[in-house]
């Protein structure tokens, strides 16, 4: 890859050597000069961190809480050329003991696995621009804390100056494309904007009937009845909500089914019954990744996450 270091064989491979040396590595310093630009960007339900000082003061906080934190890559699904730059959604599955004190409370001892979905861009070597979602409520939910009541401890905390993610407080990066045109990958935006319309007969027609569903909360589900219930539950909270899809990628690879990446956002109020219960009216902002798998039945396996903590911060906030 021109720009790259040659002892990586393809960009999906120079993503996980990033995830495993800086993280498995312990190369806060080294690794992030290797792998980030010195301006990076990066996007999570925290806000927006910007500058590797900022990513490695919020990567020892992390540190300190799971020390030995894992970054295990399931997939990346990946779109761009050398020339203009290569955008890969990767999904992973963090794994630890949380035996410190930081940012999800005080130490549990408890073992955790929760998932982490993220789009990364780079050019010439270096990752300059980051969209990150964090599996935070199943990450509570194993500490033994209600994520709700971590949003409302969080707000009255000494350290509420930093907002959630939204487009208000968003910087402008230099990727600014839209993914690929491939089949696959229109066919997850068709499939989730006919949800975010109320179509639910899109499940039945375009899903497996034994599809496999992983979503927030470490939940994992099965077949049409858990699918129709999950995306419901998310649109009836925010039905007059803006549904806007910021990157779509498909991808056929050999050896691997057909797999579709999307980044997409919910803005709008908290007007509805749903997943998030009494409306309150508050303004909300919902930053999602999903990423696919199809096979000859239709879509087999689904991903979707994203940080109901961050959610419930806003709901919270606007309800007093």
């Amino acid at each position: 890859m021109m720009g790259f270091d040659s002892r990586f064989r393809d960009f999906p491979d120079y993503l996980r050597a990033a995830g495993r040396e800086i993280w498995e590595g312990r190369t806060l310093g080294d690794g992030l000069a290797a792998f980030y630009h010195p301006a990076i960007i990066r996007r999570d339900a925290r806000g927006v961190l910007q500058g590797t000082d900022a990513l490695r003061a919020s990567g020892l906080a992390e540190f300190y809480a799971l020390p030995d934190r894992r970054l295990l890559t399931e997939d990346v699904i990946w779109s761009g050329s050398e020339k203009r730059g290569m955008l890969g959604s990767k999904r992973m599955v963090a794994v630890g003991r949380h035996i410190g004190d930081g940012p999800w409370g005080p130490a549990s001892g408890a073992r955790l696995r929760y998932r982490v979905m993220a789009d990364h861009f780079a050019k010439a070597g270096r990752i300059s621009d980051e969209w990150q979602v964090v599996d935070t409520a199943a990450l509570l939910a194993q500490t033994g804390q209600d994520v709700k009541t971590w949003a409302r401890a969080r707000l009255d905390g000494p350290d509420t100056e930093e907002p959630v993610f939204c487009p208000e407080v968003d910087v402008q990066g230099p990727y600014t494309g839209r993914g690929n045109d491939d089949s696959w990958g229109l066919a997850l935006e068709m499939v989730v904007g006919r949800l975010m319309t109320g179509h639910l007969s899109v499940v039945p027609d375009q899903y497996d009937p034994a599809c496999s569903l992983a979503y927030p909360g470490g939940e994992v589900r099965h077949g049409h009845a858990a699918a129709e219930r999950f995306w419901l539950g998310l649109r009836q909270s925010f039905p007059s909500a803006s549904f806007a899809v910021h990157h779509r990628i498909g991808q056929e690879t050999p050896m691997l089914p057909p797999r579709a990446a999307l980044r997409w956002s919910l803005t709008g109020r908290h007007d509805g019954w749903g997943a998030f219960g009494r409306p309150t009216g508050a303004a909300v902002h919902v930053l999602g990744i999903s990423h696919a798998e199809f096979g000859p039945d239709g879509l087999r396996r689904e991903w979707t996450l994203y940080d109901s903590a961050a959610v419930w911060m806003q709901i919270l906030a606007s309800d007093g």
